[in-house]
């Protein structure tokens, strides 16, 4: 599998550099913390990656592969984890996950037994009849990190997967991504939790779209 690099990547809102000019390169099996106070550029990061942004300087890369937009980073399996959780209210919580999986051609029994292995990752295997109305936040959020894992990701981009998260789940959560990587998935997390950042294999931090490294990669 492929590193994902960004190369001098860079993202402007008009006149305000959001993003200033970074460098960055994940190996598979790796997941790297971006952390920072809101409005520092981990979300803007994050989508840059996805190809849902274009940079205003540098570029990313999958591997040899220039990433362009958002579909197409979507068809070299770039999945993201947003921080809106961006799930359809009028599904089931299984339904948000199985629905995605069958319209990009996974078979039916194939696609139902991700779903099913998916929640139980995220300790929602007996929710997955309730429509995601009737779910608390934190079970919202888990249920979007399922829907990604059960994607089988090449590159899993997650923002703040724990930020509505007591302890245990925060552990199982990150244990599902610890579990990606080693299934060989790149996985980037933003978040501003310190306990999640930890178990995390290399920290950069943004200031004001500024990165640092406080834990570089290996």
């Amino acid at each position: 599998m492929s590193d994902l690099r960004a190369s001098g990547l860079s993202v402007s809102y008009g006149d305000l550099l959001a993003l200033h000019p970074l460098d960055l390169a994940v190996a598979p099996g790796r997941i790297v913390a971006v952390t920072g106070p809101s409005g520092a550029g981990k979300s803007t990061l994050l989508w840059a990656l996805a190809g849902a942004l274009a940079p205003t300087a540098g570029q990313v890369h999958l591997g040899e592969i220039p990433v362009r937009d958002r579909e197409q980073a979507a068809g070299l399996g770039v999945v993201v984890v947003p921080q809106g959780n961006g799930l359809a209210s009028a599904l089931t919580a299984a339904e948000n996950v199985v629905v995605p999986l069958l319209s990009h051609g996974v078979g039916a029994a194939d696609a139902h037994r991700r779903t099913a292995e998916a929640l139980a990752a995220v300790g929602l295997e007996e929710s997955g009849n309730h429509l995601i109305e009737e779910l608390s936040g934190g079970q919202q959020q888990r249920v979007a990190l399922a829907r990604a894992l059960a994607a089988r990701a090449v590159v899993l981009l997650a923002d703040e997967p724990t930020s509505d998260l007591d302890a245990a789940n925060r552990e199982r959560a990150m244990a599902a991504l610890r579990a990606e990587a080693d299934r060989g998935a790149i996985v980037v997390v933003a978040t501003h939790d310190a306990e999640a950042a930890a178990q995390t294999d290399a920290e950069l931090h943004l200031d004001e779209g500024v990165a640092s490294w406080p834990r570089p990669p290996a």
